[in-house]
């Protein structure tokens, strides 16, 4: 093997082992990032559930957003990202769409109770990331959600 079909052989090697990733986006967080999270979703509650195929918020929706308000007004640095969900009825696009409208509902209701825009992103995953696995009422419910993130 000459030295070009070594090189070529290597840099293959390389993109390959590169390409092995498992697809998540891993970051590394802090242990305060890490304990905030923990201590949001212990004492909080990072859920907000959602009926079948709609993005509206209902009363206890609303409840437990007013959670997530105070708490962020108690810690007004910490940024959050909410995370649009669906069942896994309906097709790709059309559940990332509506992960996305409910992503958008929770962050509307966050900030006209005062919490900054520039605090809160979006990101749908559709029916992508299920809470869990089944294909029953049950299974529906927990998947039909927005999470709220803190860091």
């Amino acid at each position: 093997m000459n030295i070009k079909n070594k090189s070529t052989v290597a840099l293959f090697s390389l993109l390959l082992l590169a390409g092995c990733s498992t697809g998540h986006n891993f970051k590394p967080t802090s242990h305060v990032e890490s304990s905030l999270m923990s201590e949001f979703e212990k004492n909080v509650g990072d859920r907000v559930f959602f009926a079948y195929d709609s993005s509206e918020l209902n009363h206890a929706s609303k409840v437990q957003l007013d959670k997530q308000i105070a708490w962020l007004k108690d810690h007004p640095s910490v940024k959050a990202t909410i995370e649009g969900h669906a069942d896994e009825r309906g097709t790709r696009e059309y559940n990332l769409a509506l992960g996305e409208r409910r992503a958008e509902a929770a962050k509307k209701y966050l900030g006209h109770h005062g919490i900054e825009a520039s605090r809160l992103d979006t990101i749908s995953y559709g029916k992508e990331r299920p809470a869990a696995i089944g294909n029953n009422e049950d299974a529906f419910k927990q998947n039909r959600r927005s999470v709220t993130t803190v860091r």
